[in-house]
């Protein structure tokens, strides 16, 4: 299987946090939710990826190539998407487009033109009188217009109303038909997660908890809802997480249909990817 990023053992030590020995690989003509709380080391694995800070220890490589961000011309074959949007206020769309034809090899104008119109980005306006929501538009607009084969997205999307949000979704599923193109989205919207994504990487306070096929977590796990007896009674081996109120407990497990197999009088539902990332991270604080 061919990688777009393979991390193995990637370290950084920051006065009270640790990124801990991450690895993980990203396959091709893949997109790969990345997910965890505020502050469980996001951001961190990706400006190490793109070598923006030192790692401490570790290996990065993009496409095969070790420390491939480092490569003149594999950034032509990146696109990098912060939350953030870092063109001057004075540029225009057009400033935009006149700008990126002297940095990309691969630039094309039509396209960048046409995702402003389906983004409904104002020709006229400078950036500075932008939205956040319009800011980030750009950004995408601008990622996606110069033949790139890897996107990385860092929150990118959470200032995005629904709407726009699912469209640039759509947008990345088309992306993806390309084999060899792949997309690698760090979100806090774990229903844009679990709407697109192949695969599943949650981290938690620097430490890597797991690296999975989303289809293959929507399948097996699942949530009881018992009494404590009932609880008390289901393998310790299923269990991955429980939550306790007043009026029953509430159990992640990591394979619901054994459950299903045997007689029982409580409630299982399927998990999504907000409960997975709930109980696993309150079972690991």
């Amino acid at each position: 299987m061919d990688y777009a990023i393979e991390v193995k053992g990637l370290t950084k030590k920051y006065n009270g946090f640790t990124l801990d020995h991450v690895s993980f690989q990203i396959p091709t003509g893949s997109i790969v939710g990345f997910i965890g709380e505020n502050g469980a080391g996001k951001s961190t694995t990706i400006k190490a990826i793109l070598d923006l800070i030192q790692r401490d220890s570790g290996e990065v490589q993009l496409f095969g190539k070790k420390d491939g961000a480092q490569d003149k011309e594999l950034k032509e074959d990146i696109s990098v998407i912060f939350d953030e949007c870092y063109f001057p206020d004075g540029l225009r769309v057009l400033d935009v487009n006149q700008m990126m034809k002297q940095i990309y090899r691969h630039w094309e104008p039509a396209t960048f033109l046409e995702y402003c119109r389906r983004f409904d980005l104002p020709d006229k306006r400078p950036v500075k009188e932008f939205s956040r929501g319009m800011k980030v538009k750009l950004s995408i607009a601008v990622g996606l217009s110069h033949k790139a084969k890897l996107i990385i997205l860092d929150d990118a999307c959470g200032s995005l109303d629904p709407i726009v949000r699912n469209e640039i979704l759509d947008i990345f599923m088309e992306f993806i038909q390309e084999e060899d193109h792949t997309v690698f989205l760090s979100s806090h919207i774990t229903s844009d997660i679990e709407k697109i994504c192949d695969y599943i990487l949650l981290i938690h306070k620097g430490r890597l908890l797991f690296f999975e096929n989303k289809d293959a977590l929507l399948y097996d796990y699942g949530v009881v809802r018992c009494s404590e007896e009932q609880y008390r009674e289901i393998n310790p081996e299923l269990i991955v997480g429980v939550q306790k109120n007043r009026f029953e407990v509430e159990v992640l497990v990591n394979n619901r249909h054994i459950l299903d197999e045997r007689p029982h009088d409580y409630v299982i539902d399927q998990a999504s990817i907000e409960d997975i990332l709930l109980y696993v991270v309150k079972c690991n604080l």
